[in-house]
């Protein structure tokens, strides 16, 4: 679906335009066609490939989608796969960009995700002597949109992450805890697979042998790439405090456990001492010492009582019951 077809020309906007009128706006001098489309069509891509002669393998890797994140130089154009995330609920979605950019044109495929460019293309029409650059500063603008929306997300996942840590502590279920720590690093890797990949792209393209396009623009993509190595920094040491807390998590439980095993064992000590006693008064030989005695009955009864006692004083010392 086409969202949005205009025309730029020395950093101003010209018009709206139909994309039939493409062509005639790529012939002029100074002037760039900016096109956005959401969830494109065969037809459309073909369409928009006819208008603006991307390279084939460009448009394969648009067509087929799920590609990894990267910027992909083919000639005098660029051509680059940014991924989109966003949280409905708990539930992290990924969505992609594509973006072709050559010296007089930016075409942007939007798939799988809600979140447009509008505030992308109002921000670019607000600063004129940076538009002034063409292609190359909507390139930068679009990415640097993009990068910027991983950071509510990564703040969105800590803030869960955190909420989490409490609970370990608070005896609710060490199962569901650790199952919800698993969704959460499950969640930050696929953030770490979106992000990492771009750090090297945005790297070539204000370091060493810069794409003509991106000329001038140097310390903008340094800046995007700054907040790459920031996020991908920030996502480690989330993925590293998730794998700790769910080690901390299973002490916890092995801990439990183990106070569980000590109590039977304090428990079952005592019992045993009283089933020892009556075994051997149950055996029933003639023979036995103070067997006929008068108080043999109550006097064995209190020797269970003193060292059950005993043993219950010892126990709770030691903390086991």
């Amino acid at each position: 679906m086409l969202l949005n077809c205009v025309a730029y020309q020395n950093g101003c906007k010209l018009a709206d335009i139909d994309r039939a009128q493409i062509h005639e706006y790529l012939t002029r001098a100074d002037c760039f066609v900016w096109v956005a489309l959401r969830d494109a069509t065969e037809d459309e891509i073909s369409e928009m490939q006819a208008q603006f002669n991307f390279h084939p393998l460009a448009v394969e890797d648009a067509r087929h989608g799920h590609q990894r994140p990267k910027v992909e130089e083919y000639g005098d154009s660029l051509f680059a796969v940014l991924k989109m995330a966003e949280l409905s609920g708990d539930q992290l979605r990924i969505g992609e960009v594509d973006i072709f950019v050559g010296p007089n044109y930016v075409l942007s495929i939007r798939n799988n995700s809600e979140q447009g460019f509008l505030g992308v293309r109002a921000r670019c029409e607000r600063e004129p002597e940076l538009l002034r650059h063409g292609s190359g500063y909507v390139l930068y603008a679009l990415m640097d949109a993009v990068v910027d929306r991983y950071f509510p997300v990564l703040d969105a996942l800590e803030t869960r992450l955190e909420s989490l840590e409490h609970r370990i502590f608070s005896g609710d279920s060490p199962r569901a805890n650790v199952e919800a720590l698993y969704y959460v690093k499950q969640e930050l890797t696929e953030l770490k697979h979106i992000t990492a990949p771009l750090l090297e792209s945005v790297g070539r393209l204000h370091g060493g042998r810069v794409p003509q396009i991106c000329a001038g623009l140097g310390e903008y993509f340094r800046d995007i790439n700054d907040h790459l190595v920031r996020l991908n920094y920030s996502i480690d040491s989330a993925r590293d405090t998730v794998t700790t807390a769910i080690q901390v998590n299973l002490t916890m439980i092995t801990l439990g456990e183990s106070e569980v095993t000590k109590r039977l064992a304090a428990y079952a000590a005592l019992v045993a001492v009283p089933t020892m006693v009556a075994g051997i008064y149950g055996m029933n030989f003639e023979h036995m010492p103070e067997l006929k005695w008068t108080f043999g009955y109550p006097l064995t009864l209190a020797v269970m009582a003193l060292v059950d006692g005993y043993l219950f004083y010892r126990f709770r010392k030691a903390r086991w019951l």
